[in-house]
């Protein structure tokens, strides 16, 4: 443990402690309830966007149409009192229309005409980015300030975004006309990427059920924005031994072609690796995930576990790769058994 976390503990006590996360799995066990009623399946789709939201990460959504990616995070800022707004990212989308921008405004009764600032939909707690990849990078870009220092500037002057604030994006997977590939500095600005699959025989069932009959539910808030903050508040204190550090940086070293640590059946499959805000994020998204689980500590499995969500959108996979059929989790699996593999043996 390093020293700046044995002083940060010191200042709650073992019953706190074991209070606050206590509560906070209570919390989300809630919110796996209320969705429950509202949204067949999705469990793990739900376990990583809430770590996102615990991390204060930014988060890409990604599967086909009709897999309610909308409906889940419309009805998570519901259940979190988070004012929530939809932005449809289209081809002719510009960046004020999403930041606001300055209007001359003029007083009728001293004639006088002056700006003001009309604020724009990312001034709310969570912002669905739907189909982010339809818009050209000169307003993709209109995001990067918001989503890396919560804040915007406008002619000068800079706009503080609301606490907390989220932004989380849906993509199709399928590349057609009309898209545009978003930016490498754009992609590491998201936490994870996450794959909304199809469901289940049992689970398609179930939701042809409700959506035929007369089946209604109402879901009740779970908690409000300052006890979400609260929560936030405990990640950073999750206990995390050097082992465990070890794990998340030793993983995004490895994605590195230049570092010669790539195992042999993947090393002509990666054109370029994670960077240290991967191994940044690794680390969050673990402490994250052992709170979700009632730990206080976070494990090397726990990292493992992230990984593949956390990595998916770092690794790019060179054009044999992808003439070879292999997709970016496969390589994100080899690293991890490699990498568990020689920490169990150095261990």
């Amino acid at each position: 443990m390093s020293e700046n976390q044995e002083r940060t503990n010191v200042q709650m006590s073992q019953e706190e402690i074991a209070g606050a996360v206590n509560a906070l799995h209570a919390n989300y066990e809630r919110v796996r309830q209320q969705l429950g009623g509202v949204i067949v399946g999705m469990e793990e789709i739900t376990e990583q966007l809430m770590i996102g939201i615990l991390c204060r990460g930014h988060c890409i959504v990604q599967g086909m149409p009709g897999l309610a990616k909308t409906l889940l995070i419309s009805q998570l800022a519901s259940l979190m009192d988070l004012s929530f707004v939809r932005i449809q990212f289209t081809p002719d989308l510009m960046p004020a229309d999403i930041t606001g921008g300055d209007v001359l405004e003029e007083d009728r009764t001293t004639g006088r005409r002056e700006f003001r600032f009309i604020k724009g939909p990312l001034f709310h707690n969570l912002v669905l980015a739907d189909e982010i990849n339809r818009t050209p990078p000169k307003t993709q870009s209109a995001l990067l300030e918001a989503m890396e220092e919560r804040q915007i500037s406008i002619s000068g002057e800079t706009y503080q975004l609301p606490k907390p604030f989220f932004v989380l994006a849906t993509q199709n997977p399928v590349e057609v006309e009309g898209t545009y590939p978003l930016p490498e500095a754009q992609l590491d600005r998201f936490l994870m990427k996450i794959k909304v699959d199809y469901p289940s025989l049992d689970e398609e069932r179930e939701i042809c059920r409700r959506q035929t009959t007369d089946y209604s539910f109402t879901p009740e808030r779970v908690v409000d924005s300052q006890t979400l903050q609260s929560m936030q508040e405990l990640v950073p204190k999750v206990v995390v031994a050097d082992h465990v550090y070890d794990a998340a940086i030793h993983l995004a070293r490895a994605s590195r072609p230049e570092e010669g640590q790539l195992p042999a059946n993947v090393r002509e499959m990666v054109q370029y690796g994670a960077g240290p805000r991967a191994s940044i994020a690794l680390l969050n998204a673990a402490k994250a995930r052992a709170l979700l689980n009632k730990r206080y500590h976070a494990t090397s499995q726990d990292v493992y576990e992230v990984a593949t969500p956390v990595l998916r959108h770092r690794i790019i996979p060179t054009f044999n790769a992808e003439a070879s059929g292999v997709d970016t989790d496969e390589i994100i699996r080899t690293l991890v058994q490699d990498i568990a593999g020689s920490m169990r043996e150095a261990g």
